[in-house]
């Protein structure tokens, strides 16, 4: 006989455990499955671990320039194991965080392979020993995996997916990363940061190319300045792995094509849904492009089936998962939620410089109809990241000029993942310039640069 749930889980990502945590506070009986580890690839293989990892080259970095601060450090080195371990430490430390919620939300935690076998139906596999699962509603959360590339399928050897990128055996001398988004530029600064020769291949005619065109021209400056190669417009028409190395052919925009060698290659080309083999087709659960479609509130067009997360399409972002699971959940327990909606989840990449965003870019308002009021402000010009020894960056804003609306904003330097919230909150909040405007920012600090470029959107910035 099936043990029968409220709600059963598929997946155990940001979005599945919040969304399992939410049921279970709202009075629901709760099952998980995961195949893996508790906390899904952004724990165990994305997020946190990438962040680890980039921490040790920030370090890294100033170590290496401790003379800019007037400190010595002889001959800065580095153990490459250690540096793996101490990220790989850092994620199971934060798996045990999830397993303790798990347990505190009396929440089972089923583990091996699921897939949705009929109406509120789940046969959890592992070890070829079969547990049958039952609930009035299926919450599918199975996120996605790397896209390779057609013609050179990673191995873990020489051609690496963000996978095999956060446990390296050995560091790269020459590296070729092929694609410029988030995962790709942050590792592009990692193992720069870390001495590999580096060369980005983008195929869009910039490099972050969701991301304002200010902000992706400085940080392709940026990354060229500390040694770089980028190619943008670009593509590799053929990648080839052997026991001592990669040989890229790269075709560049104006379609000459260059054979170069390097030590290895990372692949950060999208992502793949995982949707295949967990029962979806037989119960006619519609997709698009292999994302399963949803409304606002994680429902599919099949009774008792929703879904959240990267497997809905995008943003693929841990924290639009998250609430994209509190919102499905709550609707399921009558608590009338607004309905999800992707407007105002801020994007961040953790390379050095960092980039952060939220809302429309300058060039996408002026798409959608809007006269715009641009303000923007450098680094150079605030007391506290000259004194960090961080003054390059910017920070740009973009209103209504007739309704004053926050429609966008946009920076790029030191942490500027952490100064975005502000302008999240702004816009959450519907404020206008003026309220902005209005406000004390403490000084010194990075965020006085936040209130300037308000200002300087309406001429009135006071300090450049």
């Amino acid at each position: 006989m099936a043990d029968t749930y409220d709600l059963i889980v598929l997946g155990s990502g940001p979005g599945g455990y919040v969304a399992a945590i939410r049921a279970s506070q709202l009075g629901m009986k709760v099952a998980i499955v995961e195949r893996e580890k508790l906390g899904g690839i952004c724990l165990n293989w994305g997020c946190i671990p990438t962040k680890a990892l980039l921490r040790t080259s920030e370090i890294y970095h100033y170590m290496t320039h401790a003379s800019a601060y007037g400190l010595s450090a002889q001959k800065p080195s580095f153990d490459l194991a250690a540096v793996v371990e101490r990220s790989r430490k850092v994620a199971n430390q934060l798996n045990m965080g999830v397993k303790g919620l798990m347990k505190k939300h009396k929440i089972a935690v089923v583990e091996g392979d699921g897939a949705i076998t009929g109406k509120g139906k789940l046969t959890v596999t592992r070890n070829g020993k079969k547990t049958e699962l039952a609930a009035r509603t299926i919450l599918v959360a199975t996120g996605a995996r790397a896209r390779d590339l057609p013609f050179a399928k990673a191995d873990g050897e020489r051609i690496w997916t963000y996978r095999h990128a956060l446990v390296p055996k050995v560091m790269p001398s020459k590296l070729l990363v092929v694609g410029s988004g988030a995962i790709g530029v942050e590792f592009a600064s990692f193992y720069s940061d870390m001495g590999a020769e580096v060369t980005i291949v983008e195929m869009l005619p910039r490099i972050l190319p969701v991301e304002d065109e200010d902000v992706s021209a400085f940080a392709h400056k940026a990354f060229a300045k500390q040694g770089m190669t980028i190619h943008v417009g670009a593509g590799v028409e053929k990648l080839g792995a052997s026991k001592t190395g990669v040989t890229a052919a790269i075709k560049d925009k104006d379609g000459k094509v260059t054979t170069s060698e390097y030590s290895h290659a990372i692949v950060a080309i999208g992502i793949v849904p995982n949707t295949e083999g967990i029962g979806l087709e037989a119960l006619g659960v519609k997709t698009d492009r292999g994302h399963i479609v949803v409304d606002g509130y994680g429902r599919t067009n099949v009774e008792g089936i929703c879904a959240i997360g990267d497997v809905t399409g995008g943003p693929w972002l841990a924290h639009k998962a998250m609430h994209e699971g509190v919102v499905c959940i709550e609707a399921l327990a009558g608590k009338k939620p607004h309905a999800f909606e992707t407007w105002n989840i801020a994007g961040c990449t953790y390379s050095r410089p960092q980039v952060a965003s939220v809302g429309l870019t300058e060039a996408k308002a002026k798409e959608a109809g809007h006269k715009v009021k641009v303000g923007k402000f450098p680094f150079i010009g605030n007391g506290k990241a000259i004194a960090l020894g961080e003054a390059e960056g910017f920070i740009k804003t973009v209103f209504d000029e007739g309704t004053g609306e926050l429609l966008g904003a946009h920076m790029v330097g030191a942490e500027v993942t952490e100064l975005i919230q502000g302008y999240v909150i702004a816009r959450q909040l519907e404020t206008t310039e003026a309220e902005l405007m209005h406000t004390v920012f403490p000084h010194p600090t990075l965020s006085e640069m936040m209130h300037e470029s308000v200002l300087d959107a309406y001429g009135g910035a006071l300090h450049f």
